[in-house]
């Protein structure tokens, strides 16, 4: 007992705190540092708080009201932006982001080329590729905003494509991509455009068809056969038995196509200000074209106009072959016309390998024959066995070239050309209606039992109706451009509102035009020599062109609209007849359609006819000496000294382009 009362006193004599000593380590650290204090005293003291006042006043929060704002800002101006892309989304199909990105690439290109365009482009701007490199650039750009954009875009891609010949040779290359198929939308945006347009009515329904394979009924491919920037097409076996073509117009179109124009005329506007050139009154009446090539109601009547037309002349009848539209299966948006068998324009080798099909056999269709049926039995087999929606259903029909693929329809070219330029001659000189857009994939081309081609003209949307008084004066151009008669070649064009007389010749014939007084040639090339480079060269070169087209559109109120489409179906033909190898003398038959519709116009007095006609006689006699030409180069093709006369025409062109800084780009179709 009395040694743990010793422990336990020498315990409290440690926990004494001696005079001067500091406090102990537990304390300084468990006490902050402003309320430690120094004991000079042995005495203990307890532990007393700091008081209140010490610890100073309250400190507010920090606030952000700045930050706060701009928040509330940023998070309204995204709500907003949100319902407004999801509104533009649902409603307009993106038109207004659409119509936004085309002002943004629009304006990017205007700028360059206001910045760069120019005979010593500036260090800081340009990226070092001269006028070449300028114009890849921006062809890149557009050929990328209207593949990006689809729809309308790519049928003006076209356009820019098939007037390529006067373009940048790095425009031409980028905008011939514009042919390729585009995107086929799904089966249930297809179904929904059928239920719109046929009052709730489902396929089945509408055409008689089943997909599970019924009894009695047809059947129909939910994957198309062929996709464009517009529509695309099904194949589809009835219940009578006849084949169709139901081209079914893409649902956003309908929804684009009002932002889609408003763009485009806001672009071209904003384009003919800026570069001063008088090209914005040609936009309403192109604009309309392409409103109306998405109406099929308007397809429909321009395809049975042209049926009717072709049907009532002798020397077409047989020949070309429309075909006939369905009225009870076509609405706005969906167009069922006869299914056609034949190979495209362009495969030159299908059209004149042997054919293996019969002396007296035709192909498949000819004349609008029904096709052989399919084996609908095993169709429907399939059908309840295999519902997948990809499932192909058409049976090919390949048999006329040969168990190794090799035959062809056996065709001479010089045939093929010569109904091509014949029916397009009627409808340019003869009819006044005038199909715009027979570029290879909307002509067929099959055999008759004769061993003679038959040509099939499909996708009528783009027409121009010519005033009776234009088909006349523009008959009588091509009369006095083939006998370089230059005082009534002044007269028309006058009348027109053209001043480079010359000028706008050699565009109409495609070829260099030699009888005017080459004054504007000579305006061009003057004091284009000396001390220039070419890059200064070129650029006054692009300026004088610049006028020359001011020039060609001087009266804009005179001009005629309709020149700018007719210009394009006759920049086709000739570029299938050089795809062809120049197989004839397309100018010739041009010039004869011309002076005889002229004559045979029934609205004529007998007099004035009587007149006519002997000119027509001098006329073809005048013409004769242009054979003379067309057989020299025809002789030097087959001994592969050179091309045909196309051929020559293009190269005499391409020289005559080129002292005005321009390089032609005539390869449309290749690839």
């Amino acid at each position: 007992m009395f040694g743990q009362l010793l422990v336990g006193a020498a315990r409290r004599a440690q926990m004494q705190i001696r005079p001067g000593a500091a406090p102990s380590r537990l304390l300084r650290q468990r006490l902050p540092r402003r309320h430690q204090t120094t004991y000079t005293t042995g005495r203990f003291e307890p532990l007393v708080p700091p008081p209140p006042s010490s610890l100073g006043g309250p400190v507010p929060a920090r606030a952000f009201p700045r930050t706060r704002k701009w928040t509330r800002r940023l998070l309204l101006l995204s709500a907003i932006g949100g319902a407004a892309y999801l509104a533009d989304r649902q409603v307009y199909a993106s038109g207004i982001a659409r119509s936004l990105r085309t002002f943004g690439v629009g304006l990017l290109v205007a700028l360059d080329y206001k910045l760069n365009f120019r005979p010593d482009p500036l260090p800081f701007l340009s990226s070092g590729g001269g006028i070449e490199d300028l114009h890849r650039r921006n062809a890149e750009r557009l050929s990328e905003l209207l593949r990006s954009n689809g729809g309308l875009y790519l049928k003006i891609g076209q356009a820019i494509a098939m007037q390529s010949a006067v373009l940048p040779p790095e425009f031409a290359r980028m905008f011939a991509r514009m042919f390729d198929d585009a995107p086929q939308d799904g089966w249930a945006a297809v179904e929904k455009v059928i239920r719109d347009d046929f009052g709730g009515r489902s396929v089945e329904e509408v055409f008689g068809v089943s997909f599970s394979g019924e009894e009695g009924k047809g059947v129909m491919e939910r994957t198309a056969r062929a996709s464009a920037s517009v529509a695309q097409v099904h194949w589809a076996r009835l219940a009578d038995g006849r084949e169709v073509a139901v081209k079914i117009q893409k649902p956003e179109i309908k929804k684009q196509i009002g932002w889609d124009l408003w763009a485009f005329k806001t672009v071209s506007w904003v384009y003919s200000w800026w570069f001063d050139l008088p090209l914005y009154s040609l936009v309403p009446f192109v604009a309309e074209r392409l409103m109306l090539e998405t109406d099929f109601e308007n397809e429909a009547r321009n395809s049975e106009r042209m049926r009717e037309l072709v049907n009532a002349e002798p020397s077409l009848r047989g020949r070309v072959y429309v075909p006939p539209v369905y009225a009870e299966l076509s609405s706005d948006r969906v167009l069922t016309t006869e299914w056609i068998e034949g190979v495209r324009l362009w495969d030159k080798e299908a059209l004149t390998r042997p054919w293996i099909g019969g002396h007296a056999a035709g192909s498949a269709g000819v004349h609008g024959q029904l096709l052989d049926p399919p084996d609908m039995a095993a169709l429907r087999h399939q059908l309840r066995s295999n519902s997948q929606l990809d499932t192909p259903l058409k049976p090919e029909r390949t048999d006329w070239r040969g168990p190794r693929g090799r035959g062809g329809l056996g065709l001479s070219t010089r045939d093929v050309m010569t109904t091509m330029v014949d029916l397009f001659s009627a409808q340019i000189f003869k009819w006044g209606v005038v199909h715009c857009d027979p570029h290879p994939g909307n002509i067929f081309i099959r055999r008759l039992p004769g061993g003679k081609p038959e040509l099939v003209l499909i996708d009528h949307g783009l027409y121009v109706y010519m005033s009776e008084k234009f088909r006349r004066e523009y008959g009588a151009f091509w009369t006095a451009l083939m006998t370089f008669d230059n005082r009534r070649i002044a007269e028309i064009t006058a009348e027109w509102g053209i001043k480079a007389a010359d000028l706008f010749a050699s565009a109409t014939l495609m070829r260099p035009y030699e009888g005017g007084d080459g004054e504007f040639r000579k305006g061009m090339l003057r004091d284009l020599d000396g001390e220039k480079t070419p890059s200064q060269r070129h650029y006054e070169m692009q300026q004088r062109m610049k006028q020359g087209i001011r020039d060609v559109l001087a009266d804009e109120e005179k001009w005629p609209k309709e020149l700018l489409f007719i210009g394009r179906n006759m920049r086709i033909v000739q570029g299938n007849n050089q795809h062809l190898g120049s197989p004839v003398n397309r100018v010739k038959m041009m010039g004869k359609w011309a002076s005889r519709s002229l004559w045979e116009d029934p609205n004529v007095p007998w007099r004035e006819r009587m007149v006519l006609v002997w000119r027509h006689l001098v006329f073809n006699s005048v013409l004769a000496l242009t054979d003379v030409a067309f057989y020299f180069f025809k002789l030097r093709q087959w001994l592969r000294l050179g091309g045909g006369m196309e051929d020559e025409v293009e190269a005499r062109m391409r020289t005559v382009a080129k002292e005005f800084g321009i390089e032609l780009q005539h390869d449309v179709f290749e690839g």
